[in-house]
């Protein structure tokens, strides 16, 4: 039986040890390995000034509108901020509250292709789902059904709750595998229109918590109407869905940066006792995931990789983002805002050209 701290060598790996009260890290770099195809190292082409970037106590969502402002979620704030185009003013847009038009225990911001953005919280006890104007004015909310524990994160991982979330301006697709399907896609009324994919198989299926757990991911909508879905637990993945719901494709994430992980999947996991629930503590290897304008997904290690695949599930690149030293993005997103294409990445508030 493998223990959950066990890391094959070569792999990074977090471990969230939870006692009373307090979460653990541990990281291990991950070394080029032999056999790598050539690793693409990238520099800063821009980003925030150090000394802004500085003030944000848990930046989660670094994204760009097309007119150039940039929005910062800062979880530990509960607060959205937004930096204008020439990066000189920062400005609270969203401040911490229950009510409407504030948030509380946010968990994921997305932005639209016309500004708007929506931000998943928990105040009450309960998911809800916000949508404001790019000047941070109130749009519209909805509250899901169930109710909430206390946020449990490994990382920038939401292991119950609404962990993933991509607004399109006319709905959100959301990850909710408690509902019996990887995705659901939700109109702004809070209605659910479309649901897609099983369900993988875990081998856990007696243990529910642990089998939900595995099934968490990001889900993106494509531009034919379909859904990729990056699993970030558990044996790394993602799929493609037609429109219609059926799956076009399977792809193992395969390298030799995962590859240790791959064989020291651990058979039992430690738990954690939150409000009225137990959640097993599963660490993730896929630390983020974006989509960008080409139709290329990017996903992002726990170890300091990104591997780059087409929109037919063939992986072309694999690239290292460097700040100080080379770093796992938790938050990516793509702009065209400077007249070109770039990656935004956190932490450091960076951007990269791709």
């Amino acid at each position: 039986m493998n223990d959950w701290r066990r890391c094959a060598a070569g792999v990074t790996c977090a471990i969230a040890a939870a006692s009373a009260g307090s979460t653990t890290s541990a990281t291990f770099s991950s070394p080029d390995l032999p056999g790598a195809s050539a690793v693409e190292r990238l520099r800063p082409a821009g980003g925030l000034p150090a000394h802004m970037c500085g003030q944000f106590r848990q930046p989660t969502a670094f994204v760009q509108t097309a007119s150039g402002q940039y929005l910062i979620l800062d979880r530990r704030e509960h607060t959205v901020f937004s930096v204008d185009k020439a990066r000189t003013q920062l400005t609270t847009l969203v401040t911490a509250g229950m009510e409407n038009g504030t948030v509380l225990q946010p968990g994921v911001l997305s932005l639209s292709s016309d500004g708007a953005f929506a931000v998943s919280d928990a105040p009450f006890s309960q998911e809800r789902i916000q949508f404001f104007f790019e000047d941070g004015t109130p749009l519209t909310a909805f509250l899901l059904p169930g109710v909430a524990a206390p946020r449990l994160t490994v990382g920038p991982l939401i292991l119950n709750g609404t962990g993933s979330m991509q607004f399109t301006g006319k709905s959100i697709l959301i990850n909710a595998p408690e509902s019996g399907a990887l995705v659901s896609e939700i109109n702004l009324e809070g209605h659910v229109v479309r649901q897609i994919g099983t369900l993988r198989f875990t081998g856990h299926e007696d243990d529910q918590p642990l089998h939900l757990a595995l099934n968490i991911g990001a889900a993106f909508a494509t531009d034919d109407g379909g859904v990729l879905f990056v699993f970030q637990t558990g044996v790394p993945l993602f799929r493609k869905y037609a429109a219609d719901g059926r799956l076009e494709f399977e792809r193992h994430i395969e390298g030799p940066h995962v590859d240790g992980y791959v064989q020291s999947l651990p058979t039992t996991w430690p738990v954690r006792t939150i409000g009225d629930g137990t959640y097993p503590l599963v660490a993730p290897i896929v630390r983020t995931a974006a989509l960008s304008p080409t139709g290329d997904l990017w996903v992002s290690l726990v170890a300091p990789y990104t591997y780059v695949y087409d929109a037919a599930g063939d992986k072309t690149r694999t690239v290292q983002f460097y700040g100080t030293e080379a770093f796992s993005p938790a938050s990516l997103s793509f702009s065209r805002a400077s007249g070109s294409l770039r990656v935004l990445a956190m932490p450091g508030c960076y951007e990269f050209e791709d």
